[in-house]
């Protein structure tokens, strides 16, 4: 698998689905997109990431517009929250 990241993430992504699916009902029909935090820190001012540890995982679906952040190491779901997807017609300002 070292030598095809792509076959290690996708099976990556399997078997995250396949855990998180245990804790709660996940939107079918669609693939997901994972990503890994890496630094909580940066991340603390974002309620969503409020209780986020370095390794936790997010699977992003973007039709169903949701976002499931999960523990792997204490095999828990940490936070789920509504996906807020800019239109792209209407882009959405940060104010600073």
């Amino acid at each position: 698998m070292k030598k095809n990241p792509q076959v290690f993430a996708q099976q990556e992504l399997k078997d995250i689905v396949a855990k998180v699916s245990k804790l709660i009902v996940l939107p079918q029909g669609e693939e997901p997109t994972l990503a890994t935090v890496t630094d909580p820190e940066k991340l603390k001012s974002q309620p969503f990431f409020a209780n986020a540890q370095k390794g936790d995982k997010i699977l992003i679906y973007t039709n169903a517009k949701k976002a499931f952040l999960y523990n792997p190491a204490g095999n828990r779901l940490v936070e789920v929250a509504p996906l807020n997807i800019g239109n792209p017609e209407q882009p959405q300002v940060k104010s600073p």
